[in-house]
């Protein structure tokens, strides 16, 4: 049992921190929150849109082609054919992968898949976006250009965030709750959270 009585409510219009050891149950309490996984009891209530959630190893058909995933993920969210092609051309573009783009992903480095993972999720638009050690990916460069879409994002969406990488969380997150011993302990304040983890992590 990862989870035990769980009753948190998540603040509004706040950026939301995940902290917590390995094993604590950060990305299942993140598949429970986007309806990937379902509590033995309980439910979750919003008004708002979530995204699935964005892990770094993508949930891609291998044999098709980053073009042929990214249209039938699209044409299961939108309506005219139009905006299928825009979501295809914004991934296309983001991904930056050049003819890789039309082959099939069982070939792609892990790298090339986090991208096109990436962009995949950002290409729509969600209140909240789940993102599972995927934050800013890739080398240097493609870092800074994923940390920039975060940026424009956060003016109108939010973001739940799992990620070992202190820097990512603080950088991108307003408030936290560390997971821990089947519960999840609120932080109004991202340095005091990561603090109590510091801590508790050693």
């Amino acid at each position: 049992m990862v989870f035990k009585n769980l009753n948190v409510i998540l603040p509004e219009n706040k950026s939301v921190a995940l902290l917590g050891k390995n094993g604590a149950g950060k990305s299942t309490l993140l598949r429970i929150i986007g309806g990937i996984d379902f509590a033995d009891s309980g439910q979750v209530i919003t008004n708002k849109s979530i995204s699935w959630p964005v892990a770094l190893s993508g949930g891609f058909q291998g044999s098709l082609t980053a073009r042929q995933n990214i249209r039938f993920v699209a044409r299961l969210y939108m309506q005219s054919e139009q905006q299928v092609q825009q979501i295809v051309d914004f991934v296309e573009d983001f991904a930056e992968i050049g003819r890789y783009f039309d082959m099939p992903i069982k070939n792609y480095s892990s790298g090339m898949r986090s991208r096109i993972g990436f962009g995949l999720s950002m290409a729509f638009n969600f209140d909240y976006y789940l993102l599972d050690e995927a934050g800013a990916v890739g080398d240097a460069s493609f870092r800074k250009k994923s940390q920039a879409l975060l940026d424009e994002l956060k003016a109108s969406s939010n973001l739940i965030m799992v990620s070992h990488d202190l820097n990512d969380l603080t950088r991108n997150c307003d408030v936290a709750f560390l997971v821990r011993a089947g519960h999840a302990e609120y932080f109004d304040n991202m340095q005091d959270a990561v603090e109590v983890y510091k801590a508790h992590a050693q």
